[in-house]
């Protein structure tokens, strides 16, 4: 379903090596911060005991005694403690550092439920949320229910850091003791090494299969008791311990057996009657060596059977020997010996019964005989006789939620182009198992086992359960192995990868440097373009990149400079993004810095992975306000709950959350790149409180304080301002009156003075200095001296104005960054006289105090913490005047302002009960739909009825976009980091083309599924107009240019594709199934591939809206691959017996002949020619063709015999074969191939005519052996080489 969910905590599994030996470790703490923790194998440093020994918790009497920790590992001693803090916030604090340590394979660790874990954070340091505050007495046990299934097993889908969190085993101990036991059974789970690197990590979902009692009794009485019987074991355990531990669970002595069967709708119950063996193809398991991920399927189940007096229940009589469970064995590609298909072959499968009959109380049933049941329990098992089926339409049986591999793979087996690379032998040549980037070649080579099994013709079943390609998948990429669900796109990705390196033509990769643009025109864009692929291809090279890979050009346009960055690079699969209505709607209440502007509701709607800075700066563009002075906060419980800043996503909010987004006169400093300057003013939050007598603390454990109410808002002081409380009192009162309807009588008023009409007025001429300037200020004396005084000293004067006798005067400064709140002389001037002027905030209405350590306005940790008491100003002033301190400001950073009032004086001002506020002014908000949300809506109803067309996602991926802050781009020009704009473009495209539908989202808080309908084009998929290349050729065909030169191809054949594969994801997140449909090239018809279910189907029941990979081949007059394709010609053109090129002889095939055991699968083709000497090589693969051709399911011009589906290991050679008795009467091979293939007459000079002498025995065995072999690579490479001079002429 999503990558993000895996049979192993992926996190953990990012530990370090257990041995290696560093200083520091990083740990992963559950606030999301790192932490460095000295590394346990420093034996001069213990972390955690200096940890503890700093908080004072060394004592052992103050703690609580638990048994030594677990110690798998001698050389790593456990820096686990065994003891327990004494204080809640230290236990806390050091289960955060234990979670730390790195896994050792064979440690154990506990699951903890995700919600518990919060819950004890909680409770440890006194966190508040809406829920309430919750003491360490009420936390209780730990539980687990939600992880947990209805039937008790462990819940599909969990995601560690979201549903869940691991512990040592020795943390799960202190909770148990210090929390008591829960009636869920503990989640332990143990760490192991998967993969080829032996990766550490937690096996979260550990093989769990259910198992029975086998009991003499008939097939009617079905599966009986009151219980079901479960046993968890570990995917890197083996058969043989299986073997041993459900033995272990009856507590019995007699010999016994296992039996394996497919599980199926089995009802409730513990034994297993005997009777019901004959329809449930039961086989019984080898206790051997194989890994239980490799040799077992999640959906099989186990049956204990132990002998009663002397006998078995069920008596087996093997004739054959050989497993009855024949898909399990890939078919054998190379002759017997220690080849890699030798090697998974021979290991394929260790369970087997016998074929032929299996009897039941000793009374035996002949060969072929249908099962029966009788009175006197004598029942008789035989396998289903299996039938054979058409190539390319073999299930693949789902191994344990496996169904993302198997229709992924059933997509790439039906692109006809690779598997003809693979079944015609070319990759045989081009293995290269040196490649450091690669896997060995045994992806390559496990990955052509598995395309022969699908092509063959001869397979008998319909299914195939593909464990090896599993086995060694999960080998090199440990993500994939167990029994979880995956992305399919991941997987596919892998695999494509996996194989290009596996088969990658270049041996040593040169260092290339990308070229870089330095401007021009349209012919300096395709030179830049072919350097680029050309510079790729020096390092890339194989049959996916001649398929699979286009390009496409990244633009990157700096907003400062203009300069233009071009990069060209390689794509295997086109990503394309859903432009989905899936929004995220919400109402945010905006209150403007400027009083006398309403506070307004404002209805947003952004993309469901907006953050909030992309919700500031729209409000910022609907508003006219500088989005850098936006402030969003979460209030709750009139405070604010949380900080809603620059990485905070959108949708991680609930619907009835308030956001309240404050404007303020400066930058609000909520930027996560946000640098602090000097002089930058100090962003507080003021609360408003009831006022109590005596009361010097407050308490904020309980969320329904009793003390707070009505909103809270937030003010900019600058530092000037913050010496003196009565110019902060000014400045929360100016904001406060927002919120009373009695805002006057915030403030005091001064009367004028009334002019004495009666006194006649007259002109009196002030004589001013000569020397002084024109717009000098002057002082006239009481002797009616004149003399010009400094601005400063009147500013000194203007500012007794404010000041208390306890009051430290602020110095008078310029360019504060807070507007001043105090009228100047220009403005009481332009007050008109009769009207009474403001003079200060008024005495008496609250008192103003301050708290320290309200980090982010009071939503971190210290907002939890009671009793914190109210700061002295008084302190304030003397800490301020100590000598030495330069910090001449009442503020610190984190503070908060609360403003007390009485009960009177609330009711006056809000209007408010002591239970509730009724102040209409606190709940009246104005509604402000701006028309871009308006037409939104209207856009996105409109687009929901139309749909989603394949264009459309076209549209979105080459949509041009402006990079975010976290991402910036760095601009050689400007020489500094740029939010600079980007645009994608589609330059080249495959020949196969594979498109990821992006439906899937996965974040910290969004994990989402769009199953938006997307309408994709069956045949005809035109992208001619999107390829950029095209469009430059064309302009340069214009301009004069002579393309010839450019190889560009026909400009004329319109890009065409048409779809021939579909990978869908039915279901949501918390499941979900893959299936695929494909078209057969073979038969020419679609079909349904559902694990091993197969079915006819239509090419329209491919676009549905569960449609997440498509598959398109180009439609075009050349030949596919490229260099790919002249190989696959160049193989079938050496495997025939001469080069002449000549009319071909039409071959009737009968698909139900068998082949002879252990024929190698040399390519056979009949033409009227000379005989020619088949090529010298040394390699063992031999070049099956495909078969039968599109054309007909009965001819074919190329054709190979498929391999024998048996799984004897020890049949003999092709070589050994040739000297069998039967073939001493006719040694002519041909002779042979007409009989088996019932060719009719055959040319007699065909290529698999072989002569051998009678008289010499090795010399007849190196004949055979040699006309048997593959095309060396420089064959290979000749042939090739004709072929492309073919086509050039």
């Amino acid at each position: 379903m999503e990558s993000t969910t895996s049979a192993s905590s992926r996190k953990r599994s990012a530990s370090e090596d257990p041995t290696a030996s560093s200083p520091v470790t990083r740990c992963t703490r559950l606030d999301d911060t790192t932490t460095a923790l000295p590394s346990s194998s420093d034996p001069t440093s213990n972390d955690i005991d200096a940890y503890m020994d700093a908080q004072g918790e060394s004592d052992v009497l103050q703690t609580t005694l638990l048994p030594a920790p677990h110690q798998p590992n001698p050389a790593r001693p456990s820096p686990i403690p065994g003891y327990v803090p004494s204080s809640s916030l230290l236990r806390f604090q050091l289960v955060d550092i234990i979670r730390g340590v790195p896994l050792i394979e064979g440690s154990t660790w506990a699951l903890v439920s995700k919600t518990w874990l919060r819950r004890f954070e909680k409770a440890a340091t006194g966190q508040v949320d809406k829920e309430a505050g919750l003491k360490e007495d009420g936390l209780g046990p730990v539980d687990n229910s939600s992880l947990f299934e209805i039937d008790g097993s462990l819940n599909g889908g969990l995601v560690e850091g979201v549903d869940f969190e691991c512990v040592p085993e020795e943390v799960w101990n202190w909770f148990t003791n210090l929390y008591g036991t829960s009636e869920q059974d503990p989640i332990k789970r143990k760490v192991i090494t998967r993969g080829i690197i032996k990766e550490p990590c937690i096996e979260i979902y550990p093989p769990r299969f259910r198992y029975f009692l086998l009991t003499d009794e008939p097939a009617n009485r079905m599966v009986h008791g009151d219980r079901q019987f479960y046993i968890t074991t570990s995917s890197v355990s083996t058969t043989s311990a299986l073997h041993r531990d459900l033995a272990a669970k009856f507590d019995r002595m007699e010999e016994h057996r296992i039996w394996q069967i497919t599980l199926g709708n089995e009802p409730i119950g513990t034994n297993y009657p005997s009777g019901a063996l004959a329809s449930s193809e039961a086989r019984i398991m080898d206790p051997g060596e194989k890994l239980i991920d490799d040799a077992i399927s999640a959906s099989d189940a186990f049956i204990v059977e132990f002998k009663e007096n002397g006998k078995w229940i069920a008596d087996t009589t093997d004739t054959n020997d050989v497993g009855t469970d024949e898909d399990r064995a890939p078919l054998p590609l190379f002759s017997q010996g220690t080849d890699f298909f030798s090697r998974i072959g021979g290991s394929s499968s260790s369970t087997s019964i016998g074929r032929s009959t299996l009897t039941i109380n000793g009374l035996t049933s002949p060969s072929g005989a249908s099962s029966t049941s009788t009175l006197n329990k004598s029942i008789t098992i035989t396998t289903r006789p299996k039938t054979s089926i058409k190539p390319g339409t073999l299930g693949l049986g789902n191994l344990g939620n496996t169904c993302f591999m198997n229709s992924a793979i059933q997509c790439l087996a039906h692109t006809p182009q690779l598997t003809d690379y693979f079944l015609t032998g070319v990759f045989t040549q081009e293995l290269n198992p040196d490649n450091p980037l690669g896997m060995h070649g045994e992806i390559a080579q496990s990955f052509g086992a598995l395309l022969q099994r699908i092509w063959s013709d001869t397979a008998q079943g319909s299914s195939y359960s593909p464990r090896e390609f599993k086995s060694i998948l999960s080998r090199f990429a440990p993500q994939f192995s167990g029994y979880q669900q995956h992305d399919t796109q991941e997987f596919v990705a892998f695999l494509l990868d996996g194989l290009h390196e596996d088969l990658n033509r270049v041996l040593k990769k040169p260092y290339v440097e990308k070229p870089d643009w330095n401007g021009g025109g349209a012919l300096e864009l395709v030179k830049l373009a072919r350097s680029s692929w050309e510079g790729y291809m020096k390092r890339n090279d194989s049959v996916i990149v001649d398929l699979f890979q286009g390009q496409y050009r990244s633009t990157l346009v700096c907003p400062e400079c203009h300069k233009v960055s071009i990069t060209f690079d390689p794509f295997m699969y086109l990503t394309l993004p859903l432009p989905v209505n899936k929004k995220w709607r919400h109402e945010i209440y905006y209150i403007p810095w400027d009083t006398d502007k309403v506070h307004v509701k404002i209805p947003v709607i952004l993309n469901r992975d907006a953050t909030f800075r992309d919700l500031r700066a729209l409000v910022g563009r609907w508003t006219g306000a500088n989005p850098d002075n936006l402030l969003t906060l979460e209030i709750f419980s009139h405070r604010f709950y949380k900080n809603l800043d620059d990485l905070q996503l959108c949708v991680e909010m609930a619907e009835n959350d308030k956001i309240v987004c404050y404007e303020l006169p400066c930058h609000a400093q909520q930027s996560r790149n946000y640098t602090p300057k000097p002089g930058d003013p100090f962003i507080v939050p003021v609360f408003l409180c009831d006022a109590s007598v005596g009361r010097t603390t407050y308490s904020t454990f309980s969320r329904t304080s009793p003390f707070l109410f009505g909103y809270p808002f937030v003010v900019a002081i600058s530092p000037e301002d913050a010496r003196s409380t009565i110019r902060m009192e000014e400045i929360v009162v100016e904001q406060l009156q927002r919120w009373t309807e009695n805002a006057r009588d915030l403030w005091s008023w001064e009367a004028p003075e009334a002019p004495d009409l009666d006194t006649d007025m007259e002109e009196v001429q002030i004589p001013t200095p000569l020397d002084a300037p024109k717009d000098a200020v002057t002082e006239i004396k009481e002797n009616g001296e004149v003399i010009p005084v400094e601005e400063g000293e009147i500013v000194d004067q203007k500012a007794l104005l404010y000041a208390d006798d306890d009051e430290i005067l602020p110095q008078a400064t310029q360019g504060s960054s807070v507007a001043s709140l105090t009228y100047s002389d220009s403005d009481l001037a332009a007050i008109p006289s009769d009207e009474p002027r403001r003079v200060g905030v008024k005495e008496g209405v609250f008192q103003l105090h301050v708290q320290s350590g309200h980090k982010d306005f009071g939503t971190g940790v210290a907002y939890g913490v009671s009793g914190a008491r109210f700061d002295s100003w008084e302190a304030r002033r003397k800490e301020m005047l100590m000598p030495g301190n330069e910090n001449l400001v009442l503020l610190r950073p984190d503070d908060a302002l609360f403003l007390d009032f009485d009960q009177n004086m609330k009711a006056y001002y809000f209007g408010t009960t002591r239970n509730a506020y009724l102040n209409p002014l606190f709940n009246a908000w104005e509604m402000f739909v701006h028309p871009e949300y308006s037409e939104a809506i209207k856009a996105a109803a409109a687009k929901s009825q139309r749909g989603i067309s394949f264009q459309d996602c076209l549209d979105e991926f080459t949509r041009e976009e402006q990079l975010g802050e976290d991402d910036p781009w760095y601009c050689p020009q400007c020489k500094k980091h740029q939010q600079a704009t980007k645009k994608f473009d589609l330059w080249s495209v495959p020949d196969v083309l594979v498109v990821h539908l992006k439906r899937f989202s996965n974040s910290r808080a969004l994990r989402d599924k769009i199953e938006a309908f997307v309408d994709f084009p069956i045949e005809g998929l035109d992208l001619t107009e999107m390829v950029q290349e095209r469009k430059v050729a064309r302009q340069l065909q214009e301009q004069g240019v002579d393309i010839a030169q450019l190889n560009f191809g026909d400009l004329e054949e319109p890009l065409l594709y048409d779809l021939y594969a579909v990978d869908e994801h039915r279901g949501g997140l918390g499941g979900g199934h893959y299936r695929a449909y494909a078209s057969n090239d073979v038969t020419g018809q679609w079909y349904q591939f559902d694990d091993a279910f197969v079915s006819l189907s239509r090419p329209e029941a491919a676009v549905n809206p569960d449609a997440y990979l498509l598959f398109y081949k180009r439609r075009t007059t050349r030949p596919l691959g490229g260099k790919t394709h002249s190989k696959i010609e160049a193989a079938r053109l050496n495997s025939e017996p001469s080069s002449v090129a000549e009319t071909p002889v039409r071959i009737h095939i009968n698909e139900q002949l068998p082949t002879p055991p252990d024929e190698p699968l040399a390519l056979v083709t009949v033409s009227a020619s000379r005989k020619q000497e088949p090529p010298q090589t040394n390699q063992n693969w031999t070049n099956p063709g495909r078969w039968p051709t599109p054309q007909s399911e009965s001819e074919s011009i190329t054709t190979s015999p498929p391999p024998l589906d048996d799984a004897d290991n020890e049949l003999p050679s092709f070589a050994e074969s040739q000297l069998d008795d039967v073939l001493q009467e006719s040694l002519d091979p041909l002779e042979l191939s007409s009989h088996r293939f019932d060719h009719g007459r055959t040319s007699p000079t065909s290529s698999n005519e072989v002569e051998v002498s009678s008289d010499d025995e090795a010399g007849r065995r190196r004949e055979v052996e040699e006309s048997i072999r593959a095309p060396s690579r420089e064959e290979v490479d000749r042939a090739t080489q004709d072929v492309m001079d073919q086509w050039d002429t």
